[in-house]
């Protein structure tokens, strides 16, 4: 299997390192042989992906070999192909195909993030970071210096102002890298994909771990109640809303702000009605138990008071 490359200003050589090229002859080593890379850039795996690629793994074997590197101690660190290691493990795979290349800790990681942002169901929250920690690695600085230098020159342009000369460099670097992933350029990944690193932490992770389209995360970001915003989280993944649906219901939100309570109470009603009609709770036995101890306790309530 030939894998796309994507070339690497400033780092001669490592776009020919993502492939496999036809004088290595992949080599077949123990698994406990290879170690974990520290500082893989992905951290979450999706579990309804990974199953189909143990079963592919299963039925047609390890197509394409790992890349890997001497870790110094006659074993070697996994550098890109983490997916199809676990899923040999998973299968109780003694031993799989590598390549192993002598590489910098540099390159190691750059191929790390590329591998990373040439995944089909890469969503915009993996996106950002993988190309944010790719443009801190090649500038030598973190990713909140590019948040920064990306920042100060949208400002000095707004205003008119000449950049520094550093500014102005590190601006050109920036452009080169995003101009040869094809995908932004320097102020577009600015205003389109920048916002995503400032929207509350459990929207993050909900992107992050792929339950929800960036659309919808960003509609939801909006509800200012932390309760309400989780709830709406919690419905929208659920229930699978559309974007308009969850539109809908953060404009009934406002509105029920401005409502006095024993009005908003009648109307969360009238819907819970609905949604158990819709529902045919009653088709499951185990559910409607479940209603039906949830009823008693309301009507035990009401008579209390």
């Amino acid at each position: 299997m030939v894998k796309k490359t994507i070339q690497v200003p400033q780092m001669r050589g490592v776009q020919d390192l993502l492939t496999i090229n036809e004088g290595q002859t992949p080599t077949a080593v123990s698994i406990e042989r290879i170690n974990a890379n520290p500082k893989q850039p992905r951290r979450w795996f999706d579990p309804a992906k990974m199953a189909k690629l143990v079963e592919s793994v299963q039925k047609y074997g390890i197509l394409e070999p790992l890349l890997v590197r001497p870790d110094g101690f006659g074993d070697y660190e996994l550098i890109a192909g983490e997916r199809r290691l676990r899923a040999a493990i998973e299968l109780g795979h003694k031993e799989v195909p590598i390549v192993s290349q002598e590489l910098s800790d540099e390159e190691a990681l750059s191929i790390s993030i590329l591998e990373n942002l040439q995944r089909e169901d890469l969503n915009p929250l993996e996106e950002v970071e993988a190309i944010l920690a790719l443009l801190a690695l090649n500038l030598k600085v973190t990713p909140d210096t590019i948040k920064s230098i990306l920042n100060e020159a949208a400002n000095q342009k707004k205003r008119k102002l000449d950049l520094t000369e550093n500014v102005s460099r590190q601006l050109e670097e920036i452009e080169n890298l995003l101009s040869n992933l094809g995908k932004f350029t320097a102020e577009s990944f600015r205003t389109s994909r920048l916002p995503l690193l400032n929207l509350p932490t459990e929207v993050l992770e909900t992107l992050r771990k792929g339950q929800l389209e960036y659309t919808k995360a960003r509609a939801i970001a909006r509800v200012k109640s932390l309760e309400k915003r989780t709830e709406l989280l919690e419905r929208a993944i659920k229930e699978n809303l559309s974007l308009t649906q969850i539109k809908e219901l953060i404009q009934q939100l406002e509105i029920n702000q401005q409502k006095p309570p024993e009005r908003v109470f009648q109307e969360r009603y009238s819907d819970l009605g609905r949604r158990l009609t819709q529902a045919g709770v009653w088709k499951d036995t185990k559910k409607y138990k479940k209603l039906e101890k949830l009823l008693n306790d309301l009507e035990q309530f009401l008579s209390e008071t």
